[in-house]
């Protein structure tokens, strides 16, 4: 009886509610009762049932009122269309490979390595570590802790042959990660509008990097070696570039890894039209088959601009790289640091640098390098078996991934469409072309979770292709 009341009442009164202006105050209780002829335990029953629709809102000792309603309307940022102008460059896509996924999804798409290959205990050691030091209270210099410096300078300068002077710490830049290092590289040795020759296809950040800074990308075609240094010359001189980008140790996303005599050419045709190499050595601690061999230990003229990092390798959390510079470069790339944010955190300097000098840090670099081989072949295994008209034409020695060329005819965007409702993300190959793409190609990473799903993922890749035959 009393629950029938109740709702007669409420009925009754959002029927009021309707033609009452908000804010407008309802009869008290005591009137209700009266009105409605029923207790006050049904009156507050079928008040509380309108509060709850967000009808009416109780004002304790004051009333009970219509419930202002706001009318929400779309949001008017047409004035920031002329404040902002045009855009300095066009954004491009990256979205695919920065993407987070489920369980349930087969992912071949990312750019990390998987948490299980990750030196863990050494990186929570190091933070609790760092977090007790003073470096978790205090502001480093703004080139980078010393110590840090001198690893980084330590590590290059043992690759340094004999004749070559090593670097020494103070050419040392710690930088947040290597993305804000290329940004910064760019605006210092390119400098907006100006050409910056760049290997095509390359690390899609370096693209979008480059765009940032207002640089004008030349590309460069490399091949299974690197680029041709006569092409290299011959942009040089069509261009009047002065910095050409390249990763010589397992590109991304090709894994090429460049000979000693080609990287002698390529250095060749550099300090012959006084220009710098930017050497972005991302991959440094991820070889299989062989080791790194950094163009800039070859060089003390200060033609290389050398950018290391550790962020893939020790933890994504700890964003640390460096770049090796030397002369007015060097000082051109720290005042842009500077400008862009002052300093890199000390607590995340020491941890990364906690996690390097650990006698096991080199012990977990040979425990990764047997991973990632066993990761890399197993793929390789399972696009053979399921997926026969995906070719890889080079079989990477170190590196993350593995640079797949499909049939001319496929439709990428098509592709990884389909694949992803079938359960698989990829990585098309367009995002690694500075300009027009030179074909259809994927970038396949092994290093990522869940290698036994590997040859599922390669088994919904081939059944994609022929569905549209490929």
């Amino acid at each position: 009886m009393n629950d029938d009341s109740s709702s007669r009442i409420a009925a009754a009164l959002r029927v009021w509610i309707a033609s009452a202006p908000p804010g407008a105050r309802l009869p008290s209780s005591r009137a209700l009762v009266a009105q409605h002829r029923a207790s006050p335990v049904t009156v507050q029953r079928a008040l509380r049932d309108l509060t709850a629709l967000g009808l009416v809102e109780s004002r304790p000792g004051v009333g009970t009122f219509v419930r202002t309603v706001r009318t929400a309307r779309p949001a008017d940022y047409g004035w920031q269309t002329a404040a902002l102008r045009g855009p300095r460059a066009r954004s491009r896509p990256g979205a695919t490979v920065m993407r987070t996924v489920g369980n349930d999804v087969i992912a071949l798409h990312a750019g990390y390595p998987d948490p299980e290959l990750l030196p863990r205990r050494l990186v929570r050691s190091a933070l609790t570590r760092a977090a007790r030091g003073d470096t978790a209270l205090s502001r480093p210099p703004a080139a980078g802790l010393p110590e840090l410096q001198s690893w980084f300078a330590h590590e290059l300068g043992t690759a340094s042959p004999l004749g070559v002077t090593p670097p020494t710490p103070s050419d040392v830049t710690v930088l947040p990660g290597s993305q804000s290092g290329l940004s910064s590289i760019f605006r210092a040795l390119a400098a907006e509008g100006q050409p910056l020759l760049m290997e095509s296809p390359t690390y899609w950040g370096a693209i979008a990097a480059a765009a940032q800074a207002g640089v004008r990308v030349v590309p460069v075609p490399t091949g299974s070696a690197g680029p041709d240094p006569a092409e290299l010359a011959r942009a040089f001189d069509e261009t009047a570039a002065r910095a050409f980008y390249t990763q010589p140790t397992y590109a991304n996303p090709t894994g090429i890894q460049w000979s000693t005599e080609r990287a002698a050419q390529v250095l060749d045709v550099v300090r012959s039209h006084g220009a710098f190499l930017i050497e972005d050595d991302w991959a440094h601690d991820f070889g299989i088959a062989t080791t790194p061999r950094p163009v800039a230990a070859h060089d003390d003229a200060g033609h290389v601009v050398y950018l290391r990092s550790l962020t893939k390798s020790v933890s994504p959390a700890l964003r640390i790289a460096a770049v090796i510079a030397r002369g007015p470069a060097r000082e051109r790339i720290l005042a842009d640091r500077v400008a862009e944010s002052m300093y890199v955190s000390g607590l995340l300097q020491a941890a990364a640098l906690d996690v390097v000098t650990q006698p096991a840090w080199l012990t977990h670099l040979r425990g990764m390098r047997d991973q990632l081989r066993a990761r890399r072949d197993l793929l390789l295994d399972s696009l053979d078996q399921h997926a026969p008209t995906v070719h890889v034409d080079h079989i990477p020695a170190g590196g993350l991934n593995l640079w797949a060329r499909l049939p001319d005819s496929t439709d990428l965007d098509r592709l990884a469409q389909d694949c992803e409702r079938a359960g698989l993300l990829i990585a098309p190959g367009t995002e690694w072309f500075p300009a027009e793409p030179a074909g259809a190609f994927l970038r396949l990473n092994y290093s990522g979770p869940n290698p036994a799903a590997f040859p599922e993922g390669a088994l919904i890749l081939g059944r994609v292709l022929a569905s549209h035959g490929g």
